[in-house]
C-alpha cells in the first residue's frame, strides 16, 4: 500500500510554505519600491550657482533640480535674474527633484518710500534706508550744532523729502551735522566681509567708503575684503567722514577664516591696549558706541 503524498497528509505545511513565499515576495517588492522612490544611491553634488542667471541655470540643469525663487531684490545697474543666495549651498549632496531655494536680482525696480531721516543719527539713518531697499552713498559733514545728526538727503544730486517714492536700490547721499568738530570713530573690522556688508559697517560709524579695488575678482557679489586702510586696531579713532579704502579677493570660507585668524594674531598687541588709558580729549570707544543715545 503506497503512502499518501506528504502534502496530502500535512496540507497545513503546504499552506504555510505558500504564505511564507507570498510574504517574501511582498517584502522584496516593498524594498524595491522604497529604493526606487527614495532614489537611494542616486545622490549628486549640487553646483554652486550664485552669480549665475536663473534662466541659464535651469536650462543647463542635468539632474532634475527644482529651483524655487523665494525672494527678489532690485540692484541698480545689475541685470535681473542673477542668483544672490542658494539653499542648500553648492557642494551639498542632493537627489533628483530636490528643491533649491534661491534669491535673485529683480528685473524691475519697485518704488520705495523714503523714510523720515532728519534728526536721526547716521547709524539709525543707514539702518532705515537699507530696511526699505535703498543704500547709502556718501556722508557729507557740514557745520551744524547737532553732531552726527542727519540734516538732508539727496539722490544723484537732487534733494529728496520724506515720503517721496524712490526707485528701489537707489543710492542716497546724506548731509550730516558736524557739531563742535570733534566727532571721531573707530574704523570697523571688515576683513572677510562682502562689499555690501563692509560698506554698511563703515557708513554706520559715520565714516565713508573710499576707493574699492576689485583687481582679479571674478564675482564682485561674492568677493570679500582682504585688506583695509586705515587698518582696524580697536583703539585708533578717525574724524567723521574719513575714507576707508578696501581691497577685495575671491576666497572661500576656509580662506576667509584663515585671513581673519592671521589678522588677529598680527594685531593682538594693538587690540590688547586698553582704550581707556588713552586721553586725547575725545570720546571713549564706549561713548562712541552709545552715541545714538546721546542728547546733543
Amino acid at each position: 500500500m503506497s503512502k499518501e503524498p506528504f502534502f496530502k497528509r500535512f496540507p497545513w505545511v503546504l499552506h504555510l510554505l505558500v504564505m511564507l513565499g507570498i510574504s517574501l515576495v511582498i517584502v522584496v517588492l516593498v524594498f524595491l519600491f522604497i529604493r526606487i522612490y527614495a532614489r537611494q544611491g542616486e545622490e549628486y553634488e549640487l553646483p554652486d550657482v550664485v552669480g549665475q542667471n536663473i534662466s541659464q541655470v535651469t536650462m543647463a540643469d542635468e539632474i532634475g533640480l527644482n529651483y524655487v525663487i523665494q525672494d527678489s531684490i532690485y540692484r541698480h545697474g545689475t541685470e535681473g535674474g542673477l542668483i544672490l543666495t542658494q539653499d542648500p549651498k553648492g557642494g551639498s549632496l542632493v537627489k533628483r527633484g530636490r528643491k533649491v531655494y534661491v534669491s535673485v536680482t529683480a528685473y524691475t525696480a519697485d518704488d520705495a518710500v523714503l523714510p523720515e531721516l532728519a534728526g536721526l543719527s547716521v547709524r539709525q539713518a543707514v539702518s532705515e534706508l537699507y530696511g526699505v531697499g535703498l543704500t547709502v552713498g556718501r556722508l557729507k559733514f557740514v557745520e551744524d550744532p547737532y553732531k552726527n545728526s542727519v540734516i538732508d538727503q539727496s539722490c544723484r544730486g537732487k534733494a529728496l523729502y520724506a515720503g517721496q517714492p524712490v526707485e528701489s536700490g537707489s543710492v542716497v547721499d546724506l548731509t550730516v551735522g558736524l557739531g563742535d568738530g570733534t566727532g571721531a570713530n573707530v574704523v570697523p573690522f571688515v576683513i572677510g566681509k562682502t562689499a555690501d556688508k563692509a560698506r554698511r559697517d563703515i557708513l554706520s560709524v559715520s565714516l565713508n567708503v573710499g576707493k574699492e579695488h576689485f583687481s582679479g575678482v571674478k564675482d564682485k557679489a561674492k568677493a570679500v575684503v582682504y585688506r583695509q586702510e586705515p587698518d582696524y586696531t580697536g583703539v585708533s579713532k578717525y574724524p567723521y567722514g574719513t575714507e576707508v579704502e578696501l581691497w577685495y579677493t575671491d576666497a572661500d570660507e576656509q580662506e576667509v577664516n584663515r585671513m581673519i585668524t592671521e589678522f588677529k594674531v598680527d594685531s593682538s598687541k594693538i587690540i590688547a591696549v586698553d582704550p581707556n588709558l588713552i586721553d586725547d580729549g575725545r570720546p571713549t570707544p564706549e561713548q562712541i558706541e552709545a552715541q545714538d543715545d546721546w542728547a546733543w
